[in-house]
């Protein structure tokens, strides 16, 4: 596949100023904690020579600190991506399971906003189709926060929920199915250009909460990316200039995951979208009876803890995840 012409030099020379500030700043931050590990040898040194007991405390609050510090750093590290420092976009999707399946979307959405709340990130939805009963067919929403797609890009894959259904009235246990989608927002010096005759911008009436525009004029917005047939919606803005502006990143954002896999052959692949909802293809299982456990089955992470990694819990899992990417075990 060639590369699309909406990539240039210029583009490319502010990538690379773009990555050349960012090694600075890591850099500069690693000098700063062998500055802090030096202090702290210093400390211990003088705690020897004065054998000043009242030392030892203050010599282990300093370790402590440091190294929650360069654990942070080290994970940080590992976000050495093009758009990990960026915003992130999400979409789930319900699957196999009918109303559990939108119950599981939904679930998944409370479960990623208290991630997010937990690291003091700003969520916003985009669009959403609620469920036939209950729950959510599909939900697009925006994680805003430094690195929030360089963790959140640990999350794209098909999530498996196992539990006795509150949707069936014998008490069976159901398996049901929900897939999530994960792109960069692109920062201003990552922009690229679309041309107008390369999409079909299509207007309707929004469908979901939004006061009193709702279901009266054709706020919504669907954009269609003609030469790949990618397409992208949103109705959650006030105003239908809003709703296109919106549609337009996330249409941006979706060519450029196009582009980084441009050796894909499917469209369907390129973009992250997956049809194929159901069995056999999830990258964790949520199992809640006839026992707890949360399970990664691309790294062996998990955790018996079911209701605190329903409640946003899941660094586990995306530390994991981002290690074994670094040291080569694990393939994408």
């Amino acid at each position: 596949m060639q590369e699309t012409s909406f990539w240039n030099d210029t583009d490319r020379a502010q990538e690379v100023s773009v990555q050349s500030k960012s090694l600075k700043d890591r850099l500069d931050r690693f000098q700063g904690l062998l500055g802090k590990l030096e202090d702290i040898e210093v400390l211990i040194e003088l705690c020897n020579e004065l054998e000043d007991e009242d030392l030892i405390s203050e010599i282990k609050s300093e370790y402590a600190s440091l190294n929650e510090e360069v654990e942070k750093y080290r994970i940080e590290i590992l976000l050495s991506g093009e758009y990990d420092k960026n915003n992130a976009i999400l979409m789930l999707h319900s699957g196999a399971g009918g109303t559990d399946a939108q119950d599981w979307t939904q679930m998944l959405l409370r479960m990623y906003t208290r991630w997010a709340e937990k690291k003091s990130y700003k969520v916003e939805t985009l669009d959403i189709l609620d469920g036939d009963e209950a729950g959510l067919k599909s939900v697009t929403f925006k994680v805003s926060g430094e690195f929030a797609y360089g963790y959140l890009k640990a999350e794209k894959g098909i999530h498996r929920l196992v539990r006795i259904s509150p949707f069936n009235a014998n008490g069976k246990r159901q398996t049901s199915f929900a897939s999530l989608e994960v792109l960069p927002e692109l920062t201003e010096s990552q922009d690229i250009e679309i041309r107008s005759e390369d999409i079909r911008v299509d207007t309707y009436r929004s469908s979901g909460a939004g006061g009193q525009h709702v279901n009266k004029t054709d706020s919504a917005v669907r954009i269609t990316h003609l030469a790949t047939g990618i397409v992208v919606t949103c109705q959650n803005e006030r105003s239908q200039h809003s709703n296109k502006d919106t549609a337009m990143k996330t249409l941006k954002s979706k060519l450029i995951e196009l582009k980084e896999r441009a050796h894909k052959e499917k469209v369907e692949d390129l973009s992250g979208v997956l049809l194929d909802i159901g069995w056999g293809s999830q990258i964790r299982s949520y199992v809640f009876q006839p026992y707890t456990m949360a399970k990664d089955h691309r790294t062996g992470a998990e955790s018996g803890n079911i209701v605190s990694v329903m409640d946003g819990d899941i660094d586990l899992f995306i530390n994991e995840y981002l290690k074994q990417i670094s040291n080569g075990t694990l393939e994408v």
